[in-house]
């Protein structure tokens, strides 16, 4: 090789080409921390209440299919026969024009958890609520109660 193609610029190049040191990853590595740290629990927050939201709608779906039902059977779903009754027939129900509920896990909360259903209600013929996130009567926020009253 002659001494002009060994200092050729591609070579330099090729030469002084260098990859990330580790400081300059651990950099960009806190940089990104800090940002997921500062968006993470608006998020969260974010997702919380819109579950919420989601269950007061599924709550009113749900007390609309109750009243579909007694306008059919002249009754409400007993509490022994529970919110199934929106989506089977119980036995000896006449005039069950069901399923009044498209899916099955319309009765359930967006926790995962059924609907509690009380008939007779004490707020109404019938109370229908969740518990919220924390699956417990009572709290607060994104642990609040959802109700039908």
């Amino acid at each position: 090789m002659t001494k002009m193609s060994m200092n050729s610029p591609k070579r330099n190049r090729l030469q002084t080409a260098e990859g990330y040191t580790l400081l300059e990853l651990l950099v960009v590595l806190a940089i990104i921390a800090l940002v997921v740290g500062f968006v993470a629990p608006k998020m969260m927050g974010y997702l919380g209440r819109a579950k919420a939201d989601a269950a007061k709608v599924q709550l009113h779906n749900v007390s609309t299919a109750i009243e579909l039902y007694r306008l059919d059977t002249g009754t409400y779903p007993t509490e022994a026969e529970g919110l199934r009754a929106l989506l089977e027939q119980p036995g000896a129900v006449g005039h069950w024009n069901g399923p009044y509920l498209t899916k099955a896990d319309g009765i359930l909360d967006p926790w995962g958890q059924p609907f509690i259903y009380k008939q007779p209600g004490q707020h109404g013929d019938y109370d229908l609520m969740s518990y919220g996130a924390d699956k417990q009567p009572g709290g607060e926020g994104d642990d609040a109660d959802i109700t039908s009253w």
